[in-house]
């Protein structure tokens, strides 16, 4: 509803409402108990589920919002019966790309999808994080005009598609038959997380919308330098949606510090590799989840590049700290490192790509 592809203005006005709502919906999973403008956040929630997998020792618990986006994709998949199951030939370059944004998104301390919503909680360091994002799809967009592509999909079976909901549906299984640590009843250790069957019914919903309208923060970013504009105030939208709901007199979540810091060229360098990188593989984090739901195979070997990148994150001590009322937090030198890294290794991909897609030089 919010693509270019040739939808009625009404149909986007619909769209842009929907946006509303899921910013919305993100910001009532963080009154309900997710970290402080953390309502869906892809990079950091798989990465919470990989710590939920013996993957590292960082945060370790199941996160059900997961799931809800790739089923409620799924199940629109199915309702507007497209076809499930695509798959390409460029699955391994997603996965590294996505690692990258992973790492990226864990030294700013969320994905791009958070970042809109830490802008709607008023976290001034995410605003000033903001051009760092924007400068990283336009920087992957310049490649774009010189030839690059993550390359395309094409027609898999059915089995291939169904890749992402059953791995979506084990996880639910093993953490509702208690293998995995998470929000059950009772539970108070841990990351802070919202009831489960509320946050798996809320991010269904959330996904739902995610697939009606193919909202991707990445693609709202492009939108910034060139038209149509749908997807832009689509983000904005969302955005005023988390802040409508975080403003309501009476909810706990009002004025409550976010989980961030205060450096804010590292908090732009790494939101900026998020958006290089995410540019490049074809979509932010939350949107990789959406695809692979809806039967994009590639998507899931996306999302699994976003779980081993959250994982070396914390493994290897590259994940920010956030700041306290005690500690002002901050980046690592290992996770600049790995922020410079990962530019470099996302640039020479892009330039790889280029040059071999314009062919030997002419004699």
């Amino acid at each position: 509803m919010l693509r270019g592809d040739g939808a009625t203005a009404r149909t986007r006005r619909f769209g842009l409402l929907l946006a509303f709502v899921i910013g919305a919906s993100a910001a009532a999973l963080v009154a309900l108990g997710n970290p402080g403008n953390m309502g869906v956040c892809g990079a950091c929630f798989v990465r919470d589920i990989a710590g939920s997998l013996g993957l590292h020792t960082g945060p370790s618990i199941f996160r059900p919002e997961v799931a809800g986006v790739m089923l409620g994709a799924f199940l629109f998949a199915l309702l507007s019966r497209r076809g499930i199951g695509r798959a390409g030939g460029y699955a391994a370059a997603r996965f590294g790309l996505c690692a990258f944004v992973a790492i990226g998104a864990m030294v700013f301390l969320g994905c791009p999808f958070r970042l809109l919503q830490r802008l709607g909680g008023g976290d001034l360091t995410a605003w000033l994080a903001l051009p760092g994002f924007v400068g990283g799809v336009g920087l992957a967009m310049v490649f774009e005009k010189r030839g690059y592509s993550i390359g395309k999909t094409a027609p898999a079976p059915l089995a291939v598609g169904l890749l992402g909901p059953v791995t979506a549906v084990g996880g639910v299984v093993l953490f509702a038959t208690r293998h995995l640590v998470g929000p059950g009843p009772g539970d108070t250790n841990g990351p802070p997380h919202a009831p489960w069957l509320v946050a798996l019914v809320t991010a269904g919903v959330v996904g739902v919308l995610l697939s009606a309208t193919g909202f991707c923060a990445i693609s709202a970013a492009r939108q910034v330098y060139r038209g149509p504009r749908w997807m832009l105030l689509g983000a904005g939208l969302l955005v005023a949606g988390y802040a409508a709901v975080v403003a309501l007199p009476g909810n706990p979540t009002f004025g409550a510090s976010p989980v961030a810091h205060d450096e804010w060229v590292w908090n732009a360098l790494g939101i900026g590799l998020a958006g290089l990188g995410g540019a490049l593989a074809g979509g932010c984090p939350v949107r990789q989840l959406v695809m692979a739901g809806e039967g994009n195979a590639d998507a899931m070997v996306g999302v699994a590049g976003l779980a081993f990148g959250g994982a070396l994150a914390h493994t290897l001590g590259l994940a920010s700290k956030a700041a306290t009322a005690t500690d002002p937090g901050g980046s690592t030198p290992a996770g600049r490192v790995a922020v410079v890294l990962g530019f470099v290794v996302a640039i020479v991909y892009a330039f790889g790509v280029v040059r071999a897609k314009a062919g030997p030089p002419a004699s």
